[in-house]
């Protein structure tokens, strides 16, 4: 979440928050749709391109040149969309972050449309930031012409916690990550409580609306964690210090990447070649490395000795640079979920090296420090490593191995630039 992020809503009064559920659960079913939507129409271009287009062919699926093409295909597609389109598809995506101003309403299909291409064409971005943007300048244009006295930071606080809750499954990840953005200070007990009941109603919508319907899952059923032992502390601290340093070498080689994607001067061009840099790095980490990550960490944890050290390493750096050049090449997409399938690959690299470390603390502690790094955000970071192993008895060992890896990243420069290309503090 970008450092300038609108402010939540001031806190209500008591009698106020009931007249807050309505507009709440409001937002967040209707954040919760759009996801769904786009996800619906993303996977089935996804069929057409990566099965019908191929077999039709006679090219393997996921061969080399199947993935330079599509790949490319995407950028070119993608790039010709953004100069076409009015508002050319929104802001360049490496200055944007999770939750902004709202968008002009017109600028919307565009972002949608590109944003669908890039996640059927198997760019290594998640969904979450155009489709939080889309759902934030929908609520504030349609909430604003229903309530012209409400608050801005109060439709844009709905519609972000409505789409994290969807993106997540859970409306807690809508209130850990929007709670960053609070300033309490010295206010009456329950001030902050009294800022999130809107948030966490949308949330909660959100959530329920898309588990309903889509039935999501983060759970990677890796093994039960046996219990901590002084051994899996050490090995908790380097996993994820390890995987942090790998966040920040991307985040460092983030404005660098932008700046030469720059001078190409082109809007159909960076992307092209973008694509073709991401069907390259596809040949090379294989067909899991690409799209935005979920379902491939799962085909990852379902046979976790299917792939050596070796393999897991290159899936984890190769993942990585997909990341930064996909988020500063012109594509529109997150960040979150393709650094999850780094820090899992991490993870799994970690275990495959030293048997002993447990694969269900090996992983999250992957996750972990590559979130942290990336995002900045450690309820975030910290709520995503624990759910992704559901067993509660890791998240003291992720509490304690979450220390050396904040002190490794605060103070860095974020994923995501000013106006001007220079990084975000």
């Amino acid at each position: 979440m970008a450092s300038d992020s609108p402010a939540l809503v001031d806190p209500a009064p008591a009698r106020r928050l009931p007249f807050l559920i309505v507009p709440a659960l409001t937002v967040g079913v209707a954040s919760a749709l759009v996801l769904l939507c786009v996800s619906l129409l993303a996977e089935r271009l996804q069929d057409v391109l990566w099965k019908t287009l191929p077999d039709a062919l006679s090219l393997g699926r996921y061969s080399s040149l199947w993935m330079i093409i599509v790949l490319t295909a995407t950028g070119l597609a993608v790039g010709l969309v953004v100069r076409t389109v009015h508002g050319h598809a929104g802001p360049d995506p490496a200055t944007t972050g999770l939750v902004d101003a709202p968008l002009p309403p017109d600028i919307i299909p565009g972002l949608l449309a590109v944003t669908v291409l890039a996640l059927a064409g198997g760019v290594s971005l998640g969904p979450e930031n155009p489709i939080t943007a889309a759902n934030i300048a929908l609520a504030f244009w349609l909430g604003r012409r229903a309530a012209p006295r409400t608050p801005a930071a109060l439709w844009i606080a709905l519609a972000s916690a409505g789409t994290i809750g969807a993106l997540f499954g859970t409306p807690v990840a809508a209130a850990l990550i929007l709670s960053e953005s609070i300033a309490t200070g010295e206010g009456e007990p329950g001030a902050l409580w009294d800022r999130l009941f809107g948030p966490l109603a949308a949330g909660a919508a959100g959530a329920l609306t898309m588990t309903l319907l889509a039935h999501p899952s983060f759970d990677l059923s890796l093994p039960p964690y046996l219990g901590p032992h002084w051994g899996d502390l050490l090995s908790a601290v380097v996993i994820t210090s390890a995987a942090a340093l790998l966040g920040l070498a991307a985040v460092y080689a983030f404005p660098w990447t932008h700046r030469a994607f720059r001078t190409l001067r082109h809007p159909v061009l960076m992307p092209a070649c973008g694509g073709l840099l991401l069907g390259l790095l596809g040949a090379l980490g294989g067909h899991l490395t690409l799209f935005k990550g979920l379902d491939e960490v799962k085909r990852l944890s379902a046979d976790p000795s299917g792939w050596s050290a070796g393999q897991f390493a290159v899936m984890a750096v190769v993942k990585t640079a997909a990341l930064v050049i996909a988020a500063t090449c012109g594509f529109r997409g997150g960040r979150i979920f393709p650094a999850v399938f780094a820090g899992v690959a991490l993870g799994m690299c970690a275990h495959a090296l030293v048997g002993a470390v447990p694969l269900a603390l090996a992983v999250p502690c992957g996750v972990l420090g590559v979130l942290l790094a990336i995002t900045r955000q450690g309820w975030l970071s910290l709520f995503t490593a624990a759910v992704l192993s559901s067993d509660a008895t890791v998240l003291p060992m992720l509490c304690v191995a979450s220390l050396p890896g904040w002190l490794l990243v605060t103070g860095r420069p974020q994923m995501q630039l000013h106006e001007d290309g220079t990084p975000l503090r």
